[in-house]
């Protein structure tokens, strides 16, 4: 799993602009079984999306057609992770 934490490039206001284009992307990849979680950070300054991906390359792939990067909104930084613990340790790995 990749751990997709994202900083706000623009004002909060710029960044709600995309925000229907960003859920609805984050929709596309939840369908395919790549999402395993999002949201916000509060305060709001970025967001986490949690991926179902084995390597930063396919993270950061799948994070480019995020519209928050296509339009500059925001970045992302990928921190792979592994969870050991809690109700996630033993999810399922990525589909193939």
């Amino acid at each position: 799993m990749y751990l997709m934490i994202s900083k706000y490039l623009a004002s909060l206001d710029d960044v709600d602009k995309v925000r229907d284009e960003h859920l609805a992307y984050l929709d596309t990849l939840e369908q395919r079984g790549l999402l395993v979680a999002a949201g916000r950070q509060d305060p709001p300054v970025g967001g986490v999306v949690l991926l179902n991906v084995d390597d930063e390359a396919e993270a950061r792939e799948l994070i480019a057609g995020d519209p928050y990067v296509r339009r500059g909104v925001a970045e992302y930084t990928a921190t792979g992770w592994r969870p050991s613990r809690g109700a996630l340790k033993d999810f399922p790995g990525p589909r193939r």
